[in-house]
């Protein structure tokens, strides 16, 4: 009768049959007349008795192998040009679909009796000390500690976890999900350095293959991702679409204006002022800032200047002379003769206005312009707003955008202005300038560092407004076809956006590129460490759900936050699996006419019980570089990543070299204050 739960890390018992299937061979071949068997059929029942041992060998093996499983860890790494890719389909690793086989595995390895099987054995632990002891013989600690089959004690790959959560199926293969399913966006979570940038670098890999627009953010700025990247680009001809954004690098890096190219010229207020505090009262100040750069904003628009972050503080401090250029502009054009009736020179009638421009430093001839423009009674909404501008006391109209300036200030200083605020005559800068739809429609790939960690604030506000951009551009593309900015028709581009640290990135502009970027090609994945990250960013969980709910597809590598596990296992039905209840017990009587003694009762109750496919406690227990991923609506797999990717570093651009070297020495700093250990491709032995 066959095992109702099906207990595959019970003792292979099989072994003892198979060493008497296989005893009895030679015996049946030498004197079948033992088992009262005429030579002529002796060799027929010897090949059945071999045959049965081998199956009954293959059963004990199979049971062996799943006790082993669950407590080593195999290696897994490829190189660059072993990563399988397809053009319809995203490899994520090798593992399995789970199901509640797998849940029932993970009840059974909790029982008492298969407590061996979660812990390493008394000789591996005795390896480990002696390595550990420096008293030990040197020959010794190196023999013990070779990561080599031949080592029966070869330590475990440094990963930390529960290798059981992959242990429980030993028939793996490759995981793919479909490329279309992607377009729904995917989210992944992980804590520090389980290997979210390693997976990362695995999709990248694959989407620069596939010849995509590949966009990364990256916040914090890790050099591996940069040059895998950049190799990667190499291995697919594609190194002269490669540009390279650096906040912390201007000299090497591409310029970009973040509020220079909109649809509505109100998005330069919007991306403007977007990192400004806007909770409680800080809310009407911010409203009021808006209002400002809006209004600088559509009088350079209509004076035919480009809006950046530094002419954008240039007018915000003294608007006397943008006000002056419209005006006059708007006056040529529509009262040709007006400079022949204007006179510039203040009279007595003009008391106030020289009083006026005294006490707040204005332009004096600017505002007799401005009220020659209002005597004539023309009109304009540019010209009117300009006009109640300068007709407020500056002092306290600079304290209404106070908040404005300093922010406008970090943007604007040293090299940074030329990064952000490029000169697009300056035809002697060698530096491309970065355009989202240049980008999109010319295939580039894009790997776009904001020096988080070393000018946080600067850094928020350049990628809040870069994302806002690439919105902007996408909603251009929904809205008038995948031609749009092209000669002619052609088919739409898929985009491919990473965006590391989604939590620094998040904003209003996110809900609205994964709403309406999927129309428009593009492809969203977003990694962060815990879901709290993003609902502090946007201030409440209804906000961090709505976010969520635009990204259907999710990964969680290693986390240690519960709720943020039970994003993923919330999401799984509950399932049904199987118990045994070991009953015994023995009874006698006094009948004397009776002539048993007594009777003994042994039986085994197998019930079913409902549990959660998967515990959120164990997405907290994950080995490093392993990950479940619920994907395609519902599809629950169990994945190892293959991890790392090894980078070609003898073929990186020479003025590269001084900003490589500090990005490796600033996450250097940033992994020494963080406890977890890194995950490394050295030592990815067996185990014991």
């Amino acid at each position: 009768m066959s095992d109702p739960i099906s207990n595959v890390y019970r003792w292979p018992y099989e072994y003892a049959s198979v060493v008497a299937f296989f005893a009895a061979v030679p015996i049946v071949l030498a004197v079948p007349e033992v088992f009262l068997l005429s030579r002529d059929l002796s060799p027929a029942v010897a090949l059945g008795l071999a045959a049965i041992g081998a199956w009954r060998f293959r059963q004990a093996r199979r049971i062996a192998r799943h006790r082993k499983a669950v407590r080593v860890l195999k290696p897994y790494a490829l190189a660059p040009d072993e990563l399988p890719w397809s053009q319809r389909a995203v490899f994520l690793g090798m593992g399995f679909e789970w199901s509640v086989r797998h849940t029932q595995r993970m009840a059974l390895l909790a029982l008492p009796e298969n407590e061996s099987l979660r812990h390493p054995p008394v000789w591996y632990r005795w390896a480990r000390a002696i390595e550990r002891d420096p008293h030990r013989p040197a020959w010794l600690r190196e023999l013990l500690s070779q990561d080599s089959p031949w080592n029966p004690c070869r330590p475990m790959p440094p990963v930390g976890g529960v290798p059981a959560l992959h242990g429980v199926e030993i028939d793996e293969e490759q995981v793919w999900t479909p490329l279309a399913e992607l377009n729904n966006h995917m989210m992944v979570y992980g804590t520090t350095r389980v290997g979210k940038t390693r997976l990362a670098q695995i999709l990248i890999e694959q989407d620069i293959k596939r010849g995509d627009v590949v966009i990364v953010f990256d916040p914090k700025g890790d050099v591996d991702l940069l040059l895998g990247m950049y190799s990667a680009a190499l291995r697919a001809g594609r190194a002269d679409e490669f540009l390279l954004f650096h906040l912390g690098f201007p000299e090497v890096s591409a310029r970009y204006n973040p509020i220079g190219n909109y649809e509505q010229v109100t998005e330069v207020a919007t991306r403007a002022t977007g990192p400004l505090p806007d909770q409680g009262q800080s809310a009407a100040f911010k409203a009021f800032a808006w209002r400002y750069v809006n209004v600088i904003a559509r009088a350079m628009a209509a004076v035919g200047e480009r809006p950046d972050f530094r002419k954008i503080y240039e007018y915000g401090v003294s608007i006397d002379k943008l006000a002056g250029k419209y005006v006059r502009q708007w006056l040529d054009a529509h009262a040709p003769c007006w400079s022949d009736e204007f006179d510039p020179t203040p009279t007595k009638e003009h008391k106030d206005l020289v009083t006026k421009a005294e006490k707040n430093s204005r332009d004096l001839e600017v505002l007799m312009l401005l009220a020659y423009f209002k005597a004539k009674g023309y009109h304009d909404p540019i010209a009117d707003a300009l006009s109640s501008v300068l007709a407020n006391d500056r002092t306290y109209f600079e304290k209404l955008v106070n908040s404005l300036y300093p922010f406008l200030e970090k943007l604007t200083s040293g090299s940074l202005a030329e990064l952000i605020s490029p000169d697009y005559e300056d035809t002697a800068d060698p530096r491309p300038v970065l355009d989202w739809l240049s980008v999109i429609n010319r295939g580039s790939i894009v790997y776009c560092g904001f020096d988080a960690l070393t000018i946080r604030d600067v850094a928020e506000a350049v990628s809040a407004s870069m994302l806002a951009d690439l919105t902007s551009t996408f909603g251009r593309i929904y809205k008038h076809g995948s031609g749009y900015g092209m000669s002619s028709a052609e088919p739409m581009r898929r985009v491919r956006l990473h965006a590391d640290e989604l939590n620094e990135l998040i904003g209003p502009e996110f809900v609205q590129a994964a709403n309406k970027g999927g129309g428009a090609g593009l492809f969203i994945t977003g990694y962060s460490q815990t879901a709290q990250d993003i609902e502090v960013k946007v201030g409440s969980s209804a906000k961090a759900d709505q976010i969520g709910g635009n990204l259907n597809s999710l990964m969680m590598l290693r986390v240690v936050n519960l709720d943020t596990a039970r994003k993923l296992t919330d999401r799984l039905e509950e399932v049904r699996i199987a118990t045994r209840l070991v009953a015994s017990g023995a009874s006698d009587t006094n009948d004397p006419a009776d002539f048993a003694e007594f009777a003994t009762r042994n039986e085994d109750r197998v019930s079913t019980e409902k549990v959660p496919m998967l515990d959120p406690a164990w997405l907290m227990k994950l080995p490093k570089g392993q990950a479940f991923a619920l994907l395609e609506g519902g599809r629950l797999s169990k994945v190892r990543i293959p991890l790392p990717l090894p980078h070609v570093d003898d073929q990186i651009p020479a003025d590269w070299a001084a900003m490589l070297g500090h990005m490796r020495a600033e996450y250097a700093a940033y992994l020494a204050r963080t406890p977890d250990m890194d995950l490394t491709v050295e030592g990815t032995g067996g185990g014991y």
